[in-house]
């Protein structure tokens, strides 16, 4: 599995790190069999030999003993995280049957993708008040018209009190959207480089993105960068993808860019 393989897509990467050219994107890589090894040979999860106790106090140290998490109230206060009930509700609040009907998801089903829900900042006058409102910015994508859409909730209130719309904004993806793409560029021909990787290092067949481990980046457009097909990336949510076989080494996959908006995949030139 640790040989480099050179006539597929990429080579399976070996090294500790891939440099994205272009995107200032690094992506750091353990090599299975070398995490938790130190350098004297001792790996994680064995045993300590006595003397080596003995030598930082005397003492052998006692196995630690994990406490079981504090049980999680249905509502924060102040600034604390967003709890589960919270994250749920103001979700619920935030998708109106409006945006629902009118939007559509990166699999091209009704209502937008969901990316995230965050604590929103506080306005500048209620900065360090104990009372300050406590709300929610939930953010989705309309892969219908490429739409950023930010709601703001009052968990208080439990009312939208702002709403955002843009274009031309890329916000970090979510695991659903690295997903799609992986699938998208697994059912591309493009992807023949990809499966052939991955048949390498497994013996088995890459048909579905589940056997991947997926990491991946937002891809813009620039001047001259890349085929025409991709010159609305920016303005389309693109992606470049950082794949990883499951217990096994990276494949470099960064000359392929997949289009969600267009649901197309190309190569660029390197």
């Amino acid at each position: 599995m640790r040989k480099i393989v050179h006539r597929h897509l990429g080579k399976m990467v070996a090294g500790t790190a891939i440099a994205v050219a272009g995107t200032a994107v690094m992506v750091a890589v353990t090599l299975p069999g070398t995490a938790g090894a130190d350098d004297s040979g001792t790996r994680a999860g064995q045993s300590v030999p006595q003397e080596a106790g003995a030598a930082a106090g005397g003492r052998a140290v006692a196995p630690g003993v994990v406490e079981a998490a504090p049980a999680e109230g249905q509502k924060g206060e102040g600034r604390d995280p967003l709890t589960d009930d919270e994250l749920k509700r103001v979700e619920k609040i935030a998708l109106s049957k409006q945006l629902f009907q009118s939007s559509e998801s990166v699999d091209g089903d009704r209502g937008p993708q969901r990316l995230g829900v965050d604590l929103a900042e506080p306005e500048a006058d209620e900065a360090g008040r104990p009372d300050a409102p406590r709300r929610a910015d939930v953010t989705f994508y309309d892969y219908r018209d490429d739409t950023l859409v930010t709601r703001t909730v009052d968990l208080g209130t439990g009312k939208v009190v702002h709403s955002d719309a843009q274009h031309g904004v890329q916000p970090p993806l979510s695991r659903a959207e690295k997903s799609e793409a992986a699938g998208l560029l697994i059912a591309d021909p493009l992807g023949s480089g990809l499966k052939a990787d991955y048949q390498d290092a497994t013996g088995k067949a890459l048909t579905s993105p589940d056997q991947l481990q997926l990491s991946g980046a937002v891809y813009r457009a620039a001047p001259g960068a890349q085929p025409a097909v991709l010159d609305r990336c920016g303005e389309h949510r693109c992606v470049r993808l950082f794949p990883k076989v499951k217990n096994g080494p990276w494949v470099d996959a960064r000359s392929l860019v997949i289009d969600l908006s267009a649901r197309k995949v190309a190569r660029l030139d390197r």
